[in-house]
Protein backbone atom coordinates (compact mmCIF):
# COMPACT_ATOMS: atom_id res chain seq x y z
CA UNK A 1 0.00 0.00 0.00
CA UNK A 2 1.54 3.55 -1.01
CA UNK A 3 1.19 5.10 3.21
CA UNK A 4 3.98 2.31 3.76
CA UNK A 5 6.20 3.29 0.90
CA UNK A 6 8.62 5.49 2.58
CA UNK A 7 10.12 2.44 4.36
CA UNK A 8 12.08 -0.27 3.13
CA UNK A 9 10.68 -3.51 2.22
CA UNK A 10 13.00 -4.92 5.05
CA UNK A 11 12.59 -2.44 7.34
CA UNK A 12 11.53 -4.04 10.79
CA UNK A 13 11.30 -0.72 12.65
CA UNK A 14 8.25 0.07 14.89
CA UNK A 15 7.02 2.41 12.25
CA UNK A 16 6.71 0.42 9.63
CA UNK A 17 4.85 -2.19 11.64
CA UNK A 18 2.27 0.53 12.85
CA UNK A 19 2.11 1.56 8.82
CA UNK A 20 1.34 -2.02 8.57
CA UNK A 21 -1.33 -2.15 10.89
CA UNK A 22 -3.04 1.12 9.54
CA UNK A 23 -2.95 -0.40 5.89
CA UNK A 24 -4.54 -3.82 7.42
CA UNK A 25 -7.40 -1.35 9.32
CA UNK A 26 -7.89 0.69 6.44
CA UNK A 27 -8.13 -2.46 3.90
CA UNK A 28 -10.60 -4.19 6.58
CA UNK A 29 -12.80 -0.45 7.27
CA UNK A 30 -13.01 -0.01 3.55
CA UNK A 31 -14.48 -3.90 2.48
CA UNK A 32 -16.82 -3.50 5.57
CA UNK A 33 -17.85 -0.81 4.09
CA UNK A 34 -18.21 -1.99 0.47
CA UNK A 35 -20.19 -5.51 1.97
CA UNK A 36 -22.35 -3.89 3.97
CA UNK A 37 -22.93 -0.03 4.30
CA UNK A 38 -22.29 0.39 0.10
CA UNK A 39 -25.64 -1.90 -1.10
CA UNK A 40 -27.15 -0.18 2.46
CA UNK A 41 -26.45 3.01 1.73
CA UNK A 42 -27.47 2.48 -2.74
CA UNK A 43 -30.90 0.85 -2.27
CA UNK A 44 -32.25 3.17 0.50
CA UNK A 45 -31.23 5.96 -1.49
CA UNK A 46 -32.89 4.92 -4.44
CA UNK A 47 -36.21 3.91 -2.13
CA UNK A 48 -35.96 7.33 -0.81
CA UNK A 49 -35.97 8.95 -3.99
CA UNK A 50 -38.35 6.91 -5.80
CA UNK A 51 -41.14 6.99 -2.68
CA UNK A 52 -40.73 10.58 -2.45
CA UNK A 53 -41.10 11.41 -6.07
CA UNK A 54 -44.04 8.86 -6.48
CA UNK A 55 -45.82 10.96 -3.97
CA UNK A 56 -44.96 14.34 -4.85
CA UNK A 57 -48.27 15.29 -3.42
CA UNK A 58 -48.00 14.51 0.06
CA UNK A 59 -44.25 16.18 0.00
CA UNK A 60 -43.04 18.32 2.52
CA UNK A 61 -40.28 20.85 2.44
CA UNK A 62 -37.94 18.36 4.85
CA UNK A 63 -38.52 15.76 1.95
CA UNK A 64 -37.38 18.09 -0.86
CA UNK A 65 -34.26 18.86 1.23
CA UNK A 66 -33.69 14.68 1.98
CA UNK A 67 -34.39 14.18 -1.43
CA UNK A 68 -31.73 16.53 -2.81
CA UNK A 69 -29.07 14.74 0.07
CA UNK A 70 -30.32 11.30 -1.17
CA UNK A 71 -29.00 12.12 -4.71
CA UNK A 72 -25.79 13.53 -3.13
CA UNK A 73 -25.56 10.44 -1.47
CA UNK A 74 -26.29 8.52 -4.92
CA UNK A 75 -23.12 10.44 -6.70
CA UNK A 76 -21.09 9.38 -3.47
CA UNK A 77 -22.26 5.83 -3.51
CA UNK A 78 -20.98 5.73 -7.57
CA UNK A 79 -17.38 7.58 -5.93
CA UNK A 80 -17.15 4.64 -3.41
CA UNK A 81 -16.42 1.54 -5.05
CA UNK A 82 -13.74 3.21 -7.52
CA UNK A 83 -11.81 4.60 -4.65
CA UNK A 84 -12.22 2.15 -2.42
CA UNK A 85 -10.66 -0.67 -4.47
CA UNK A 86 -7.99 1.33 -5.86
CA UNK A 87 -4.32 1.35 -3.53
CA UNK A 88 -4.85 4.18 -2.06
CA UNK A 89 -7.22 2.24 0.36
CA UNK A 90 -6.87 -1.11 0.35
CA UNK A 91 -4.43 -3.54 -0.22
CA UNK A 92 -6.63 -6.00 -2.59
CA UNK A 93 -7.35 -3.37 -4.99
CA UNK A 94 -8.78 -4.33 -7.89
CA UNK A 95 -7.35 -1.19 -9.88
CA UNK A 96 -5.67 2.07 -10.48
CA UNK A 97 -6.57 4.96 -11.78
CA UNK A 98 -4.76 8.00 -13.84
CA UNK A 99 -5.40 11.64 -12.78
CA UNK A 100 -7.71 12.26 -15.29
CA UNK A 101 -10.33 9.77 -13.17
CA UNK A 102 -8.74 11.15 -9.85
CA UNK A 103 -10.04 14.58 -10.53
CA UNK A 104 -13.43 13.54 -11.66
CA UNK A 105 -13.98 11.75 -8.83
CA UNK A 106 -12.67 14.53 -6.68
CA UNK A 107 -15.23 16.66 -8.30
CA UNK A 108 -18.12 14.87 -8.15
CA UNK A 109 -17.03 13.83 -4.21
CA UNK A 110 -16.79 17.86 -3.82
CA UNK A 111 -20.14 18.72 -5.26
CA UNK A 112 -21.79 16.03 -3.62
CA UNK A 113 -20.35 17.34 0.12
CA UNK A 114 -21.38 20.56 -0.88
CA UNK A 115 -25.30 19.82 -1.86
CA UNK A 116 -25.07 17.87 1.79
CA UNK A 117 -23.87 20.62 3.86
CA UNK A 118 -25.25 22.76 2.32
CA UNK A 119 -28.92 21.02 2.38
CA UNK A 120 -28.47 20.18 5.36
CA UNK A 121 -27.56 24.09 6.32
CA UNK A 122 -31.09 25.53 4.33
CA UNK A 123 -33.21 22.65 6.12
CA UNK A 124 -32.43 23.83 9.61
CA UNK A 125 -33.22 27.44 8.50
CA UNK A 126 -35.95 26.57 6.43
CA UNK A 127 -36.99 25.19 9.69
CA UNK A 128 -37.32 27.89 11.77
CA UNK A 129 -39.18 30.32 8.84
CA UNK A 130 -41.94 27.28 9.03
CA UNK A 131 -41.54 27.42 12.77
CA UNK A 132 -41.69 31.18 13.15
CA UNK A 133 -43.98 32.18 10.02
CA UNK A 134 -46.09 28.94 9.14
CA UNK A 135 -48.66 30.47 6.77
CA UNK A 136 -46.46 32.51 4.74
CA UNK A 137 -44.99 29.53 2.47
CA UNK A 138 -41.78 31.28 2.29
CA UNK A 139 -40.25 27.71 2.76
CA UNK A 140 -43.10 25.81 0.72
CA UNK A 141 -42.12 23.06 -1.25
CA UNK A 142 -42.20 24.52 -4.55
CA UNK A 143 -39.68 27.35 -3.42
CA UNK A 144 -37.78 24.28 -1.97
CA UNK A 145 -37.21 22.92 -5.31
CA UNK A 146 -35.73 25.88 -6.42
CA UNK A 147 -33.30 26.72 -4.10
CA UNK A 148 -32.58 22.69 -4.40
CA UNK A 149 -31.69 23.82 -7.82
CA UNK A 150 -29.39 26.88 -7.02
CA UNK A 151 -27.52 24.74 -4.25
CA UNK A 152 -26.70 22.09 -7.68
CA UNK A 153 -25.36 25.35 -9.61
CA UNK A 154 -24.06 26.52 -7.15
CA UNK A 155 -21.86 23.37 -6.05
CA UNK A 156 -20.78 22.46 -9.66
CA UNK A 157 -19.83 26.41 -10.16
CA UNK A 158 -17.71 26.23 -6.73
CA UNK A 159 -16.08 22.54 -7.43
CA UNK A 160 -14.89 23.92 -10.69
CA UNK A 161 -13.24 27.01 -9.45
CA UNK A 162 -11.63 24.48 -7.21
CA UNK A 163 -10.59 22.08 -10.39
CA UNK A 164 -8.48 25.25 -11.78
CA UNK A 165 -6.24 24.63 -8.88
CA UNK A 166 -5.96 20.74 -8.95
CA UNK A 167 -5.51 20.55 -13.05
CA UNK A 168 -2.99 23.16 -13.12
CA UNK A 169 -1.33 20.97 -10.18
CA UNK A 170 -0.69 17.84 -12.44
CA UNK A 171 -0.50 19.58 -15.65
CA UNK A 172 3.22 20.92 -17.21
CA UNK A 173 4.81 24.02 -15.54
CA UNK A 174 5.66 25.92 -19.03
CA UNK A 175 2.05 26.97 -18.77
CA UNK A 176 2.73 30.16 -17.56
CA UNK A 177 -0.97 30.88 -17.00
CA UNK A 178 -0.84 27.63 -14.79
CA UNK A 179 2.12 27.53 -13.30
CA UNK A 180 1.19 30.56 -11.07
CA UNK A 181 -1.73 28.32 -9.96
CA UNK A 182 -0.01 25.11 -8.69
CA UNK A 183 -1.00 25.70 -5.54
CA UNK A 184 -3.26 22.33 -3.97
CA UNK A 185 -3.55 24.33 -0.90
CA UNK A 186 -5.50 27.20 -2.69
CA UNK A 187 -8.21 25.00 -3.96
CA UNK A 188 -8.77 23.23 0.13
CA UNK A 189 -9.19 26.33 1.40
CA UNK A 190 -11.58 27.65 -0.75
CA UNK A 191 -13.63 23.96 0.65
CA UNK A 192 -12.77 24.26 3.45
CA UNK A 193 -14.65 27.73 3.84
CA UNK A 194 -17.12 27.45 1.57
CA UNK A 195 -18.33 23.71 2.56
CA UNK A 196 -17.66 24.14 5.87
CA UNK A 197 -17.33 27.19 7.47
CA UNK A 198 -20.22 28.80 6.42
CA UNK A 199 -22.65 26.13 6.35
CA UNK A 200 -21.31 25.88 10.31
CA UNK A 201 -21.68 29.22 10.91
CA UNK A 202 -25.76 29.23 9.49
CA UNK A 203 -26.56 26.04 10.80
CA UNK A 204 -25.36 27.42 14.48
CA UNK A 205 -27.20 30.65 13.98
CA UNK A 206 -30.48 28.70 12.81
CA UNK A 207 -30.34 26.76 15.61
CA UNK A 208 -30.11 29.80 18.01
CA UNK A 209 -32.72 31.17 16.14
CA UNK A 210 -34.82 27.25 16.97
CA UNK A 211 -33.93 27.33 20.67
CA UNK A 212 -35.17 31.08 21.18
CA UNK A 213 -38.83 30.23 19.64
CA UNK A 214 -39.31 26.93 21.03
CA UNK A 215 -38.61 28.94 24.63
CA UNK A 216 -41.86 31.30 23.66
CA UNK A 217 -44.85 29.78 24.07
CA UNK A 218 -47.33 31.43 21.36
CA UNK A 219 -50.70 30.86 19.70
CA UNK A 220 -49.60 29.63 16.78
CA UNK A 221 -48.05 26.71 18.18
CA UNK A 222 -51.09 25.48 17.80
CA UNK A 223 -51.25 25.84 14.41
CA UNK A 224 -52.10 23.03 12.06
CA UNK A 225 -49.94 24.35 9.23
CA UNK A 226 -46.81 23.49 11.41
CA UNK A 227 -44.51 20.63 10.65
CA UNK A 228 -44.67 17.84 12.60
CA UNK A 229 -43.16 17.52 15.73
CA UNK A 230 -41.32 14.39 15.00
CA UNK A 231 -39.38 16.69 12.24
CA UNK A 232 -37.21 18.42 14.82
CA UNK A 233 -35.47 15.16 15.72
CA UNK A 234 -34.76 14.39 12.33
CA UNK A 235 -33.38 17.64 11.98
CA UNK A 236 -31.29 17.84 14.88
CA UNK A 237 -30.69 13.61 13.78
CA UNK A 238 -28.91 14.71 10.53
CA UNK A 239 -27.27 18.12 11.14
CA UNK A 240 -25.50 16.37 13.98
CA UNK A 241 -24.71 13.00 12.01
CA UNK A 242 -23.67 14.82 8.64
CA UNK A 243 -21.22 17.40 10.77
CA UNK A 244 -19.65 14.36 12.65
CA UNK A 245 -19.24 12.51 9.73
CA UNK A 246 -18.03 15.11 7.50
CA UNK A 247 -15.92 17.19 9.92
CA UNK A 248 -12.85 14.76 10.41
CA UNK A 249 -12.74 15.15 6.17
CA UNK A 250 -12.57 18.88 6.13
CA UNK A 251 -10.22 18.94 9.27
CA UNK A 252 -7.68 17.14 6.69
CA UNK A 253 -8.25 20.05 4.08
CA UNK A 254 -7.57 22.65 6.75
CA UNK A 255 -4.23 20.64 8.10
CA UNK A 256 -3.51 20.71 4.39
CA UNK A 257 -3.99 23.95 3.77
CA UNK A 258 -2.42 25.52 6.90
CA UNK A 259 1.08 23.04 7.33
CA UNK A 260 1.33 22.01 3.72
CA UNK A 261 0.78 18.39 2.43
CA UNK A 262 1.54 17.04 4.93
CA UNK A 263 3.16 19.60 7.50
CA UNK A 264 6.35 17.21 8.19
CA UNK A 265 7.74 16.91 4.81
CA UNK A 266 11.15 17.23 6.82
CA UNK A 267 10.68 13.91 8.90
CA UNK A 268 8.64 10.74 6.38
CA UNK A 269 7.98 8.73 9.14
CA UNK A 270 4.68 11.64 9.92
CA UNK A 271 3.34 10.89 6.08
CA UNK A 272 1.62 7.09 6.62
CA UNK A 273 -0.03 8.50 9.94
CA UNK A 274 -1.39 11.75 7.61
CA UNK A 275 -2.61 9.36 4.86
CA UNK A 276 -3.81 7.14 6.82
CA UNK A 277 -5.82 9.92 8.87
CA UNK A 278 -6.92 11.09 5.93
CA UNK A 279 -8.37 8.29 4.18
CA UNK A 280 -10.50 7.67 7.74
CA UNK A 281 -11.38 11.18 6.90
CA UNK A 282 -12.81 10.39 3.41
CA UNK A 283 -14.07 6.73 4.61
CA UNK A 284 -15.81 8.27 7.10
CA UNK A 285 -17.48 11.19 4.59
CA UNK A 286 -19.23 8.21 2.52
CA UNK A 287 -20.64 6.56 5.49
CA UNK A 288 -22.92 9.74 5.10
CA UNK A 289 -24.75 8.23 1.92
CA UNK A 290 -25.69 5.05 4.48
CA UNK A 291 -26.25 6.81 7.86
CA UNK A 292 -28.76 9.31 6.35
CA UNK A 293 -31.75 7.25 4.32
CA UNK A 294 -31.68 5.14 7.50
CA UNK A 295 -32.00 7.92 9.72
CA UNK A 296 -35.10 9.37 7.50
CA UNK A 297 -36.38 5.91 6.84
CA UNK A 298 -36.43 5.23 11.02
CA UNK A 299 -37.44 8.51 12.16
CA UNK A 300 -40.07 9.60 9.22
CA UNK A 301 -43.64 8.15 10.49
CA UNK A 302 -45.14 8.82 6.87
CA UNK A 303 -42.08 6.94 4.98
CA UNK A 304 -43.90 3.58 5.77
CA UNK A 305 -47.35 4.93 4.49
CA UNK A 306 -45.20 6.52 1.50
CA UNK A 307 -43.58 3.04 0.33
CA UNK A 308 -47.07 1.02 0.85
CA UNK A 309 -48.90 3.42 -1.33
CA UNK A 310 -45.73 2.90 -4.02
CA UNK A 311 -45.89 -0.89 -3.59
CA UNK A 312 -49.59 -0.93 -4.18
CA UNK A 313 -49.23 1.12 -7.30
CA UNK A 314 -46.37 -1.56 -8.71
CA UNK A 315 -48.85 -4.27 -7.82
CA UNK A 316 -51.59 -2.77 -10.16
CA UNK A 317 -49.79 -1.39 -12.20
CA UNK A 318 -52.03 0.11 -15.44
CA UNK A 319 -54.87 -0.75 -13.42
CA UNK A 320 -56.54 1.17 -10.75
CA UNK A 321 -56.27 -0.14 -7.44
CA UNK A 322 -59.06 -1.39 -5.35
CA UNK A 323 -58.19 1.30 -2.66
CA UNK A 324 -58.26 4.14 -5.44
CA UNK A 325 -61.57 3.14 -7.16
CA UNK A 326 -63.22 2.92 -3.74
CA UNK A 327 -61.67 6.33 -3.29
CA UNK A 328 -63.25 8.11 -6.28
CA UNK A 329 -66.75 6.37 -5.90
CA UNK A 330 -67.01 8.10 -2.73
CA UNK A 331 -65.91 11.83 -4.18
CA UNK A 332 -68.18 10.74 -7.16
CA UNK A 333 -70.88 10.28 -4.72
Amino acid sequence: MWICMVYNETDTSVDFHLCENFSLILSVSSLIYLLVCFPLGLCYNMLLVAVNLSNKVSMTMPDVYFVNMAIAGLVLNVVAPIELLSPTFTRWNVWEYNNEIYITLLILFNISSLVIMYSTTLLSLDYYIERALPRTYMSSVYNTKHVCGFIWGGAVLTSFSSLLFYVCNHISTKMVECSKMQNKEAADAIMMFIGFVVPAVAVLYAFVLILRIRKESTPLDQDSARLDPSIHRLLLASVCVQFVLWTPYYMTLLVHTVAGAPGYLSNPQYLPTYYFFRCVSKLLAFFSSFAMPLMYRQMNKNFSNKLQRLLRRLHCRDQPCAHERSTVQQVVS
